[in-house]
C-alpha cells in the first residue's frame, strides 16, 4: 500500500509487515485491546458496554492523549480481517451493545474486509475525526453510527497541540459526509442505532477555541440532526507544559455548558467535572484481540 488514506497524504509504503507513514503502522490492523467498555456516552454502552477494539496507530499527535501507549508507543497486536470478524462475534455473545472501532481510519481497508457481511449490532466509527471525506464514503453501508472528535475550530491549538493545523478544514467536511450517510440520528429504547454523534474535549485554557466548535455544530445542523457530547475529561500528562499541567476548571467547564445551551444544542450529553480520571483508560494488555 502506498498510502494516502488520511489528510496528511504520506505516500508512504504500508505492507503486511511494514510499518510505515505518519501512523507508524504496517497495512494490516493492530489492536491492543478488545473489551466490554463501558465509559462511553450511555446510548452507545447500553446495559453491558460498547464491544470496543483499540486500534493502534493514529493520524494526529495529541500531546495529551489518553491512549498514547497504543496511539503513540506501539503497542498492539496484528490482526487479520477474519481475526476481527471473530472479535466482533465474541463481543456480541458478552452482551455488546454496538461494536465499536476507535481510531481505524489507517486500517479502513481491512476492516472494510471484516464488515462485508453486516452486524447484529450497530457499527461505531470512533476517529478522531482527521478524515478524507473520500475515504468515510467507501464506509457508506457498513457503519451505522459515527463518532467523531471535533477537537480544534482554531488553527493554533490544532497545531500546538496536535501537529494538524489544518485540522478543522478536514474534520467539519469529514463530519458533513457522517450526516450524509446516516441522516438525523435515531435512538431507540435509549440506544443510538444509527446517526452522528460528535464528541468535544474542552482544554483547559481553550475556552475560545470551544466556543468556535459549538458556534458551527449550531450553525450547521438543527435539533434532532446530531447529537453532541461535551467532555471534561482532560487529564494533564507527566511533563505537561502550560496550561495544560492542570484540569479544566469549574469555572470553564460551566461557561462551556452555558455558551452550548445558549446557541441551541440541547441533543447530547455533558460530563460531570470529575470525571477527569485516569481509570476511565483501559490497561493495553492485548486481552480480548
Amino acid at each position: 500500500m502506498i498510502c494516502n488514506l488520511c489528510p496528511r497524504n504520506c505516500g508512504a509504503e504500508r505492507t503486511e509487515t511494514k510499518a510505515g507513514g505518519f501512523c507508524r503502522e504496517p497495512s494490516v490492523p493492530v489492536a491492543a485491546r478488545a473489551m466490554l467498555h463501558q465509559w462511553e456516552e450511555p446510548c452507545l454502552t447500553g446495559e453491558h458496554g460498547a464491544g470496543t477494539v483499540f486500534f493502534s496507530g493514529c493520524n494526529l499527535r495529541c500531546c495529551f492523549c489518553q491512549n498514547r501507549p497504543i496511539s503513540q508507543e506501539g503497542v498492539g497486536k496484528r490482526l487479520t480481517a477474519e481475526r476481527l470478524r471473530e472479535i466482533y462475534q465474541e463481543l456480541i455473545a458478552q452482551g455488546a451493545a454496538c461494536i465499536d472501532l476507535v481510531t481505524p481510519t489507517h486500517f479502513t481497508p481491512v476492516i472494510l474486509e471484516s464488515l462485508a457481511e453486516p452486524l447484529m449490532v450497530p457499527v461505531v466509527w470512533n476517529s478522531g475525526g482527521y478524515e478524507k471525506p473520500e475515504i468515510l464514503r467507501l464506509l457508506e453501508g457498513k457503519v451505522q453510527v459515527y463518532l467523531p472528535d471535533l477537537k480544534y475550530a482554531l488553527p493554533g491549538p490544532a497545531g500546538a497541540y496536535s501537529g494538524a493545523a489544518d485540522y478543522f478544514h478536514w474534520a467539519t467536511r469529514a463530519i458533513l459526509e457522517m450526516f450524509r450517510q446516516t441522516g438525523p440520528y435515531r435512538l431507540e429504547d435509549g440506544l443510538l442505532r444509527s446517526g452522528v454523534l460528535i464528541r468535544h474535549l474542552i482544554l483547559p485554557g481553550e475556552l475560545e477555541n470551544t466556543r468556535r466548535v459549538i458556534d458551527w455544530v449550531a450553525e450547521t445542523f438543527r435539533p434532532g440532526d446530531v447529537l453532541f457530547s461535551l467532555m471534561s475529561q482532560y487529564t494533564p500528562r507527566p511533563g505537561a507544559e502550560g496550561n495544560l499541567r492542570r484540569h479544566v476548571t469549574r469555572g470553564e467547564y460551566a461557561a462551556a455548558v452555558g455558551y452550548m445551551t445558549n446557541c441551541g444544542i440541547t441533543d447530547g450529553f455533558t460530563q460531570e467535572r470529575t470525571s477527569a480520571k485516569e481509570e476511565y483508560t483501559p490497561d493495553f494488555d492485548l486481552r480480548g484481540v
